[in-house]
């Protein structure tokens, strides 16, 4: 097969070539300079820019309707609903800019096609051009920047809950630990030169406080309706703590610590019901089933979204969304650092 599409790819062009050997001929007959535009070919150009205006815009419409469903589904947090807004805003304004910018310059290629007695204007300077492109992007970027500033200020600011739910994260090439503080609701100090098999993150064996930390791999948990404060520390380079259902972000730098924080809004078993995770998946598994692979579930997850070596595709954790009463029975099981360290 590979065979006849390369001798047909060849025979198309020779196909081509002597068809355009066939139109030479037919210019010199008529006594047409075959290299020279005039008025008709200028004007047949114009239509057919315009032409591919409406069916260039008719295919990213297509697109628009067609793969939409792919973005990321609702927003499992509560500020994550002003992330979207904010996203959709940018999105409005991006796609008024490229009708306005494209749809000027197709249909100026229509309305000013080369004559044979029209000359180009030749302008040197325009003050009022210069102040509408500088002016008119100005206000959109303030208006981006503003509110963005806004919503910034509004998702770190403190939630009302008197007893936030306070998880670190703590990345290394290539793999996620998350820690939990245990009873005493605070985390033990770090202390890197104690790193070992069964201290993976470095905590402090003499400080009391890390006895009943609670440290996980593979997954993580926390409770729907309850404010979580992140930590986050790299031991290695600068990774970054990607939760995009949660519309959060936030780096990893070796040798400081950083926060966010958000409140989960829809549970697991919630999100799994929704009709856009339904539609995404069942495509993913379909394509799965024909790999012969087994089908798979939606799942929230902890990804780095910093290029940070051969396997980087590898750091990836999953959360569980659910029920405090669930949340609070799952860390119930959970081992304390103790617990490990005595092993």
């Amino acid at each position: 097969m590979t065979l006849l599409y390369i001798l047909a790819f060849v025979l198309l062009c020779i196909a081509l070539n002597q068809l355009f050997k066939v139109f030479e001929l037919s210019r010199d007959l008529r006594g047409d300079k075959l290299y020279k535009t005039n008025d008709s070919d200028n004007k047949f150009n114009g239509r057919a820019m315009l032409l591919f205006m409406f069916l260039f815009f008719g295919f990213f419409l297509w697109q628009i309707d067609a793969y939409w469903y792919r973005i990321l589904p609702k927003s499992a947090s509560e500020h994550g609903n002003k992330i979207d807004a904010l996203m959709m805003a940018n999105y409005w304004l991006v796609i008024l800019v490229f009708f306005v910018v494209n749809g000027a310059l197709f249909f100026f290629a229509w309305k000013y096609h080369g004559k044979k007695d029209r000359k180009a204007e030749y302008i040197l300077h325009n003050n009022k051009l210069e102040m509408v492109w500088t002016v008119v992007p100005a206000i959109a970027l303030a208006f981006i920047i503003i509110f963005g500033l806004k919503y910034w200020n509004e998702i770190m600011k403190r939630d009302n809950d008197p007893n936030p739910v306070k998880i670190e994260l703590y990345a290394k090439q290539f793999d996620w630990t998350a820690r939990y503080p245990g009873a005493d609701k605070e985390f033990g100090v770090d202390d890197y030169m104690q790193i070992d098999g069964s201290n993976p993150v470095g905590l402090d064996t003499t400080d009391k406080r890390c006895k009943d930390d609670i440290l996980v791999k593979n997954e993580f948990h926390i409770p729907v309706g309850k404010e979580v404060i992140f930590t986050f520390r790299s031991r290695d380079i600068i990774h970054s703590a990607f939760m995009p259902h949660f519309r959060a972000q936030m780096n990893c730098v070796p040798g400081q610590i950083t926060n966010f924080r958000f409140k989960p809004i829809v549970t697991t078993a919630d999100m799994r019901k929704d009709a856009h995770v339904q539609k995404n998946i069942d495509e993913i598994n379909a394509i799965r089933v024909k790999r012969g692979e087994d089908p798979i579930e939606f799942d929230y997850l902890l990804l780095c979204n910093k290029i940070c070596g051969a396997s980087h595709y590898n750091m990836q954790m999953k959360i569980v969304v659910e029920s405090e009463a669930d949340y609070n029975a799952w860390l119930a099981k959970q081992k304390t650092f103790k617990t490990i360290a005595q092993k």
